[in-house]
């Protein structure tokens, strides 16, 4: 469950040092999905979200305050809209992973992967390369498998939700592009406001569910304290400040090739700690996904 700092072009200069935090970042990505499943149930899924993001919001704002205050009206609005998109990436996220498995969840969602140049392409009216639409279509193959289990059936609902999620990522990257007035803004105060329109729209929906993030964190016990702190602290405020750090020292081409081994996290979570079992023919569609991704990134470049 990513964050959404917007990396900046610098030399590069690889070193352990700087690709072991952001490495780091990946693995507490793929394990974000299971600690949101262990935490999480279909009724507190709003109150959950609005408790994660509500508890790190605050540091963000205090840390960025002076670059907050340089912001545009324009690009208050651009960046509040961003949130909206983002608001909905984290719905379906979080739904999607209450009704599917965290090693689904992980795999399914990096196809935002291939499907970000594919958009890319549509909107640019270019043709992508064979070699990008045969790793496409080998991930698809691999979502189709991964779904399946031990046999074929229909996927669900969380699979769906989980698809649906990825399409919004996709969504989510070209607005970043494409929306004039955050272009030029500082990624701090970009994502601090996005998460405050995040956390707005988590806190109105919340209002008229059964029940509250303050019920929810009053019945929550030390295994779900520590949930939620790991999901706020570690996946959300750690993941940020270590993107923004990292790609000022490597560049943003290596970053993205480090933070993009999630998924082999998320399996790696779901299977050896949340005891999830794939089956063969769920097996052979995560490494798919893996082999189809991965080269479809390559491809990309």
């Amino acid at each position: 469950m990513s964050s959404i700092a917007v990396p900046r072009v610098v030399a590069p200069r690889r070193t352990w040092s700087t690709d072991l935090p952001v490495l780091l970042v990946a693995v507490v990505w793929g394990a974000s999905y299971l600690a949101a499943k262990d935490i999480t149930t279909a009724r507190t899924v709003l109150a959950v979200l609005v408790l994660r993001f509500a508890l790190v919001l605050p540091v963000l704002a205090v840390v960025g305050h002076r670059k907050l205050r340089a912001l545009t009206a324009a690009q208050w609005r651009g960046a509040a809209l961003l949130g909206l998109i983002l608001a909905g990436i984290f719905l379906l996220e979080t739904y999607g992973v209450v009704h599917t498995s965290a090693t689904n969840a992980g795999l399914i969602i990096s196809l935002t992967m291939i499907f970000t140049p594919l958009a890319e392409s549509a909107v640019t009216r270019t043709r992508p390369s064979r070699a990008f639409l045969g790793a496409a279509a080998l991930s698809v193959l691999g979502v189709l498998l991964l779904t399946q289990g031990a046999g074929f059936s229909r996927p669900s609902l969380g699979d769906l939700l989980m698809l649906l999620a990825a399409l919004a990522r996709t969504l989510h990257v070209l607005a970043m592009s494409r929306v004039k007035s955050v272009r030029g803004a500082d990624a701090l105060p970009l994502t601090t406001v996005q998460l405050g329109a995040a956390v707005g729209v988590f806190a109105l929906l919340s209002a008229g569910a059964d029940t509250t993030p303050w019920a929810t964190a009053a019945d929550f016990g030390p295994r779900e304290w520590a949930g939620l702190v790991f999901l706020s602290v570690f996946c959300t405020l750690f993941a940020f400040f270590v993107q923004m750090w990292a790609v000022r020292r490597t560049s943003p081409s290596r970053v993205s090739l480090l933070l993009g081994t999630e998924p082999l996290w998320a399996a790696a979570a779901g299977i050896a700690l949340g005891g999830e079992r794939l089956g063969a023919f769920g097996l052979a569609g995560g490494v798919l996904v893996l082999v189809g991704t991965a080269w479809g990134r390559g491809a990309a470049r």
